[in-house]
């Protein structure tokens, strides 16, 4: 089939490469020429392990191609889809309004009839609005529908989650659009799994919400654990057994991040208030995580006297390992008040320094307070520090043994927040070491 895909992020662009792996005829449209040029080049924009490898493969194939010209990548397609970005607005509401700009590109210019598959994560009702928003432009005598097919991918593993995802979820109001979409993923491993179109968009908020609740739980558990004495890992260990419950997210850290949970349980929490409903349970997810992102350096704070002057090792900057993403990431909520202690940070991550440094370029932070260079490797950023927190879990960072730390640092003052490190191997190491929940 003919494909086109509005909008180039991970969602847009993991899933155009994965639609011409699969055969299809796809063209990705941005409004970025520069980040075109350099797709045309076989350059991923983003950091998604196997991405750029079958961008480059499906390009040369002549399957691919990438593109600002929005009317000659729409006129003829069979299907398009909208990958587009919908942040939150500051009342916790999705801004829909990159939603609207492309639906109205797509009404002046289809001239077939079209699927328009929304794959952006959008309030409950949102593609019933966008239907009628098509059909109200429209400037040819086609026929379109719009059908829901939202994504249910992990950033480090998207193009995997792609292929061999669990499930596919397409939300559609006829056969027509409905069979259309289904062919789309005829060679598609997963099941697919057909229901309406809000049906689909509730699914999409429902899992990721059930996901961050799963996370803020055991965060809370972690929490109390250090207060009577348990072990959150024992406690999970125990728990996982459980197939009712399973053993995926329940890892203890500094919360959750990055494009998809922060986002998404906020949206859900006011699309129930705008419903006169409360969803408690995901507000208090929403209360936990904030809370938690910044709980090590609370007990950093009761352990110093000040950070003024004190060589601080940052250890990982993005909000997960296998991706350069820094949204939601524990980091940004933490760096800045160091900052403003005045610490003097070293950091190391990677693959998240280049975002990093565009918020935050080496040298004096904000209004004066503390400094922040970036190190090429963990014994550099480590050499000299005062205190280390680690924030990702990259295999470079977790691989690390109690005793280069001892060695490497002025002082052996670690903050785990992701648990990766043994506390008996580094306290008999002479590591002063606090994690969660253990």
């Amino acid at each position: 089939m003919k494909i086109s895909v509005a909008g180039t992020g991970y969602v847009g662009l993991v899933a155009g490469v994965c639609f011409a792996e699969k055969g299809h005829h796809v063209t990705c449209v941005d409004v970025d020429e520069e980040k075109i040029a350099r797709m045309e080049s076989g350059i991923s924009p983003i950091y998604e392990q196997d991405l750029e490898k079958l961008m480059q493969k499906n390009h040369a194939a002549g399957r691919l191609r990438y593109t600002i010209d929005y009317q000659s990548a729409y006129r003829d397609a069979d299907v398009i889809f909208i990958g587009v970005g919908t942040p939150e607005q500051p009342d916790g509401s999705a801004n829909l309004s990159y939603i609207a700009a492309v639906s109205r590109q797509i009404a002046q210019t289809i001239e077939k009839d079209c699927l328009v598959v929304v794959k952006s994560t959008v309030p409950v009702g949102t593609n019933d609005k966008v239907e009628q928003f098509i059909r109200d432009f429209l400037v040819h005598d086609v026929h379109v529908e719009v059908a829901s097919n939202p994504e249910f991918l992990a950033q480090g593993t998207a193009v995997r989650d792609t292929l061999h995802a669990a499930r596919i979820i397409i939300g559609t109001e006829s056969e027509w659009a409905r069979d259309r979409l289904q062919a789309v993923y005829r060679d598609f491993e997963p099941p697919v799994v057909s229901v309406s179109r809000r049906s689909a968009e509730m699914i999409k908020y429902a899992s990721n919400d059930f996901l961050a609740l799963k996370i803020s739980y055991m965060n809370d558990i972690a929490n109390l654990c250090e207060l009577v004495g348990a072990d959150v890992e024992d406690v999970a260990r125990g728990m996982a057994y459980d197939r009712r419950i399973g053993d995926r997210f329940l890892n203890a850290g500094i919360g959750y991040g990055g494009s998809c949970f922060p986002k998404d349980t906020k949206a859900l929490k006011y699309l129930a208030f705008q419903h006169g409903y409360r969803l408690r349970t995901v507000e208090a997810a929403v209360e936990v995580n904030a809370r938690q992102k910044t709980i090590l350096f609370k007990k950093a704070c009761d352990r110093m006297i000040t950070f003024q002057n004190l060589h601080v090792a940052v250890l990982g900057l993005t909000f997960k390992p296998g991706t350069d993403d820094l949204r939601e990431a524990p980091s940004l909520d933490n760096i800045p008040l160091l900052l403003a202690a005045g610490a003097d940070i070293v950091a190391f991550d990677p693959v998240g320094e280049e975002n990093f440094r565009k918020r935050y370029p080496e040298g004096p932070g904000p209004e004066g307070k503390g400094s922040i260079r970036y190190a090429e490797n963990t014994e550099e950023a480590l050499k000299g520090a005062h205190i280390c927190f680690v924030f990702t879990g990259w295999d470079e960072i977790r691989s690390l043994r109690p005793e280069q730390f001892h060695r490497a640092m002025h002082t052996p003052l670690v903050y785990d927040g992701r648990n990766l490190y043994n506390p008996q191997a580094m306290g008999e190491a002479g590591v002063e070491y606090y994690c969660i929940g253990r």
